[in-house]
């Protein structure tokens, strides 16, 4: 079947520093405004609220069962956790992490799987393999994946069996089997990609996976084996993606003319910007 090229997209809201961590929760589409040091809500409207400052840059979000919100806290590579109007330390994540924390995805139960960037990427240094943390529902924190290429966005499977990451380096979706302690085993790659690196990433219905690619301006959607079914054509760099609205299918996705953190302040293009998909979100986040 040949791939469904989109290049119309709306947009919900603009004059962001830098989106990242996109997610539906709560009948509204939240983000980090990474370097912005902001979490956001936005509305319909596109009418934007502050739900967090995290000084230290915020990227992956979820919420634990009892709905409290976890936020991770990039450079002090920290997970924080948001009860009420009070922000504080969930799990210290410094000594397993070899550099700052990205995104990061937590399931049905709590459990929590973050990625780091493995090395300085804002400076240019040297490329080093990276490890995934487990934070488990009480807080408490191992490594559970090792060497892997820039360890980004991540799903796990509406049944609970499965986590894919995104190896932003790797160019590739990596898959695992999930067992009851949060520890992963089956590594194995879930789609090699050709033209893209995947950042942000989403999970459909029909088990498809939506990735934002910053290098070629684009997001698509891939199927287990690599198959690209749709290819949404921005123009601009594309960080992160996600689904939601009430019917599950509008698809998210986090733009911006680049990601350097001087570049992003000093310019606040960041946009959401939409479409709409076939297959409604699925899984986690």
């Amino acid at each position: 079947m040949a791939e469904k090229i989109i290049e119309s997209t709306s947009i919900l809201t603009d004059g962001i520093c830098f989106g990242e961590g996109p997610r539906w929760h709560d009948g509204k589409f939240w983000l980090s405004d990474m370097h912005d040091h902001k979490v956001l809500s936005v509305d319909a409207e596109g009418n934007k609220t502050v739900e967090a400052e995290v000084p230290a840059k915020p990227s992956g979000l979820g919420w634990l069962p009892d709905g409290r919100m976890l936020i991770v806290s990039m450079t002090n590579r920290q997970l924080l956790v948001k009860d009420g109007d009070n922000l504080s330390t969930f799990a210290d994540l410094s000594a397993l992490a070899s550099f700052h924390c990205n995104d990061m995805v937590t399931d049905s139960q709590g459990r929590t799987w973050v990625g780091n960037f493995g090395f300085d990427l804002w400076n240019q240094a040297s490329r080093n393999m990276a490890e995934l943390v487990y934070v488990s529902p009480e807080g408490e924190a191992r490594v559970v994946a090792e060497d892997m290429a820039f360890p980004n966005g991540a799903v796990v499977t509406p049944d609970g069996s499965t986590l894919i990451v995104g190896e932003t380096m790797g160019a590739r979706l990596t898959a695992f089997d999930i067992q009851d302690d949060g520890s992963l085993t089956n590594r194995r790659t879930w789609a090699t990609l050709e033209g893209v690196i995947p950042d942000g990433i989403c999970l459909d219905a029909e088990l498809g996976v939506w990735l934002a690619c910053p290098m070629s301006g684009q997001v698509v959607r891939v199927l287990e084996g690599g198959e690209v079914t749709h290819r949404v054509k921005l123009g601009r760099p594309a960080f992160a993606c996600m689904l939601g609205g009430e019917d599950g299918c509008t698809l998210y996705m986090l733009t911006s003319s680049s990601s350097e953190p001087d570049d992003c302040a000093a310019n606040r293009d960041g946009r959401v910007e939409t479409i709409q998909a076939n297959a409604p979100r699925a899984g986690c986040p």
